[in-house]
């Protein structure tokens, strides 16, 4: 266990994304690492910004209400719904920000489109209606996790998602939309700026000597990289929970973490 004689970096905040960062997609966050974080938090203030909504975030990393108590600010739904020490700060709504007309379009088109796919399986709910933004699965985010991995083994190779994204972009253009990819089976629509980044806005005015990120979807398209990029971050690509874990355990528990 780490020496708890190192020194603690309370000004400094780490924000994590969820899906292959602190768990595997969709999956319940590992006992190990769970621990690990509140070791953590014992040493800088921790914070989740994830894509999917509050249910879900609270769903792999903790039981019902308990997840608001494990973190010093949870914001889900890339930050448009937000809350710190336990209680919610704010949040937006979609349909507000871009009128019906243009929502509708938009779920028409996609509904269209997944009609038009022949894909090995499709199960249901092709599109989940969140606060912040619109959640596209051609093959529907109630497959079972086989065809889950089935499907993300099957996009790789024929690109389902980046030719789906192309043609939004295509019918889209000018309307101030922003489509990114994230996790195994779906991508997202929102607004223009309704990324990650929005979560900002309410930690920088802290002012915390420096904010960290963890993300695994940093490269352009990926709905990691506007944060991962953004001048008020120190950004950290990771490919796992483990290798997160480990990136922290450098970073905040070494005689280094002196330097960060």
């Amino acid at each position: 266990m780490a020496d708890r004689r190192l020194p603690k970096h309370r000004d400094i905040l780490c924000l994590f994304d969820v899906d292959g960062t602190l768990t595997p997609a969709r999956e319940k966050i590992d006992p190990t690492v769970d621990r690990f974080l509140q070791e953590l938090r014992q040493r800088v203030k921790i914070g989740v910004v994830g894509g999917s909504d509050y249910s879900k975030i609270a769903e792999q990393l903790g039981e019902g209400d308990q997840v608001v108590s494990k973190f010093d600010y949870i914001f889900s739904e890339n930050g448009i719904v937000q809350y710190k020490d336990g209680k919610l700060l704010s949040r937006q709504a979609i349909q507000n920000h871009l009128g019906e007309e243009l929502l509708q379009d938009l779920i028409n088109f996609c509904l269209m489109y997944i009609a038009l796919l022949k894909l090995p399986k499709k199960r249901g709910t092709f599109i989940e209606f969140r606060n912040g933004m619109l959640n596209i699965s051609p093959i529907g985010r109630s497959c079972t996790q086989e065809e889950r991995i089935e499907f993300s083994e099957l996009d790789k190779k024929e690109k389902i998602r980046e030719k789906f994204v192309a043609a939004l972009q295509r019918e889209f253009a000018g309307k101030g939309l922003r489509f990114t990819r994230g996790g195994m089976i779906s991508f997202d629509i929102f607004p223009e700026g309704w990324d990650k980044r929005c979560c900002l806005d309410v930690v920088v005015a802290e002012k915390f000597s420096s904010i960290h990120f963890f993300g695994n979807e940093t490269t352009p398209g990926g709905n990691d990289y506007e944060i991962y990029t953004d001048p008020r971050t120190i950004g950290h690509t990771v490919l796992s929970p483990e290798d997160t874990v480990q990136r922290c355990q450098e970073l905040f528990f070494s005689e280094r973490d002196n330097e960060v």
